[in-house]
């Protein structure tokens, strides 16, 4: 039967998941209509474009594989406490990498202290495209915004649709980055693995850019 199905052109591959709460309508118009607005509109305004998203790190992440001796199993040597720290970054089709690790859980403070740092890095405005969290869509949100309207401008992605966002692309990344030798005993050495690893990714714009290579982020790039 294998021999049939790719005769056909059909190959063995592992399906990507979709939320069956996901709106199609709400997809079409954000490819057909929102996107092809914001681009130009920041085109308009010599204006950044950045997609932003947050990511969980955990003291317990799996270590993934290697090579070891047969019958001779390899071991990571790692802390039995639980401990985990977060992080939001923002990426553009140029190569930028903006982030900040933090402790404490995400929420609409924590998106303020981010917007704040991101606006410290431009001196033009910035279009920031997000997902529907409520921290993003909070009142102090909103207050923040409203204050710096000329600086930061906030979108949102239709709900359910992480594959729109190229950001997403590069949350498994810094679990993957963990060391294989040496697991963090404390938040603080997890903290410090985790910003390790974004300051080695802004060192490498092509890597950034390639997140923009999915197959479902593409149409960022088509004009």
């Amino acid at each position: 039967m294998g021999k049939y199905l790719k005769r056909w052109g059909l190959t063995f591959q592992r399906p990507d998941k979709r939320a069956v709460e996901q709106d199609p309508e709400a997809v079409r118009v954000w490819h057909g209509e929102t996107w092809p607005a914001i681009r130009a509109k920041a085109k308009a305004e010599n204006a950044e474009v950045l997609f932003g998203d947050q990511v969980g790190v955990r003291s317990g992440q799996a270590t993934g594989r290697t090579w070891g001796a047969e019958d001779a199993t390899p071991i990571v040597c790692r802390t039995g406490n639980r401990f985990s720290v977060n992080a939001m970054s923002a990426i553009s089709t140029k190569g930028q990498m903006h982030f900040m690790v933090f402790a404490e859980s995400f929420d609409a403070k924590v998106m303020c202290r981010f917007l704040d740092r991101l606006d410290g890095h431009f001196d033009h405005k910035v279009h920031l495209v997000v997902d529907r969290h409520s921290a993003h869509r909070s009142k102090a949100v909103r207050a923040w915004l409203a204050d710096h309207k000329d600086e930061i401008k906030l979108h949102f992605l239709p709900s359910y649709s992480p594959e729109l966002n190229p950001d997403e692309l590069v949350n498994p990344d810094p679990k993957r980055s963990l060391p294989h030798t040496h697991r963090a005993r404390s938040q603080a050495e997890l903290a410090a693995e985790t910003r390790r690893f974004f300051h080695r990714r802004q060192r490498q714009p092509h890597l950034v850019r390639g997140y923009f290579g999915g197959q479902h982020v593409r149409y960022i790039l088509d004009e």
